[in-house]
């Protein structure tokens, strides 16, 4: 994908921001919800979100397998949380997680912005390997997959 690409996906989650939040930005758990992500932990003594504290993701799609270090950019309690992923020393991905109060509930947005142009042999590996043809609408997709899954995580443990 080339720098600039931006995708999105949103949903409504029947509990506060603050608690909507705490469930997003444990790491640890989002291999529970994610169709790619398969687990994440904390490196360098980090235990939650703050800025600049980094964390392990790996990742599976078909029989492609990598994982990631990204830093967290940003940490703003019950409002946004972002982190920006790197190829080598270079930003390529910032995910961002936005929550807003919606009604009695969360409206949680989920995006992603490209921050640089892809690599030709990641793009090789995702229409080859990965064989997805359109991987903007299988980043949509999953988004909203996840987030879907976050609102059955959150809603049920409030009952």
């Amino acid at each position: 994908m080339k720098k600039g690409t931006t995708g999105t996906a949103s949903a409504h989650i029947d509990a506060p921001p603050d608690k909507v939040y705490a469930v997003v930005t444990d790491v640890t758990r989002m291999g529970e919800w994610s169709p790619e992500c398969r687990q994440c932990e904390w490196l360098d003594g980090a235990t939650g979100p703050a800025v600049d504290a980094r964390f392990k993701g790996s990742n599976k799609n078909g029989v492609f397998r990598w994982s990631t270090k990204p830093r967290v950019a940003v940490a703003d309690d019950g409002r946004e949380f972002a982190f920006v992923t790197a190829l080598g020393s270079k930003d390529i991905t910032k995910w961002t997680y936005r929550f807003e109060p919606d009604g009695e509930g969360t409206k949680v947005t989920e995006s992603f912005e490209m921050m640089n142009d892809m690599p030709g042999y990641i793009n090789f590996f995702e229409k080859h390997l990965m064989r997805i043809k359109d991987r903007h609408a299988d980043l949509e997709h999953n988004m909203q997959a996840t987030l879907e899954r976050i609102k059955a995580a959150v809603e049920s443990s409030a009952s």
